[in-house]
């Protein structure tokens, strides 16, 4: 079975994990932010040590690791009740980051639309950020340098996921807006699909 599955899709800080965790209140939508996933192991787990190696850099982390890690967290939230496939939207945030995964993935999920957050300004990417990093704790958002390495792995390995899976499925959203007015551009679509 497919999971019906919506991509949220853009840079690092366009504003995706936002937008996730508004969409994963609404019943019958289930939010995973594949990022959220590692950042909660355990830093000395075997998984937990090469996610916080490529992190710490700015680099994602390997595709299957990142797959097998996914498919984990989707079958333990199936048998907890959290994900029902047959009812649920699959909301996915972060996953997949480059072809290969989608290539991986692409028996697992019926993608239907993709989000696309469009933010024109890499300045503006770099302040959201580096605000993260310090509201949240987040390292991998800590260092100038890290952020930059970010972005560009995303222009390099992320961005050509857009044309796998076809132009007819983007939807492009200005993420400068407030969150409000994202949601609600996200929202006009959605209920079309």
């Amino acid at each position: 079975m497919k999971y019906r599955t919506t991509l949220l899709f853009g840079a690092p800080g366009a504003g995706k994990g936002t937008q996730g965790k508004i969409l994963g209140t609404i019943p019958n939508f289930f939010h995973c932010a594949c990022g959220d996933v590692f950042r909660s192991l355990k830093p000395d787990s075997p998984i937990g040590r090469i996610f916080l190696e490529y992190a710490n850099r700015g680099s994602l982390v390997p595709d299957k690791p990142t797959v097998e890690l996914w498919e984990q967290f989707i079958e333990n939230n199936k048998k907890s009740g959290r994900f029902n496939p047959d009812t649920d939207t699959l909301i996915l945030d972060g996953i997949p980051r480059n072809v290969a995964q989608a290539e991986m993935l692409k028996d697992t999920l019926d993608v239907r639309a993709i989000f696309y957050l469009r933010c024109p300004n890499m300045n503006k990417l770099v302040e959201r950020l580096q605000r993260r990093a310090l509201r949240e704790n987040r390292l991998d958002d800590a260092s100038l340098e890290v952020i930059k390495h970010r972005l560009k792995t995303y222009e390099r390995e992320t961005k050509p996921v857009l044309n796998f899976y076809g132009k007819e499925m983007v939807h492009k959203i200005d993420s400068t807006q407030t969150p409000a007015k994202v949601m609600f551009d996200i929202l006009r679509h959605i209920t079309k699909i």
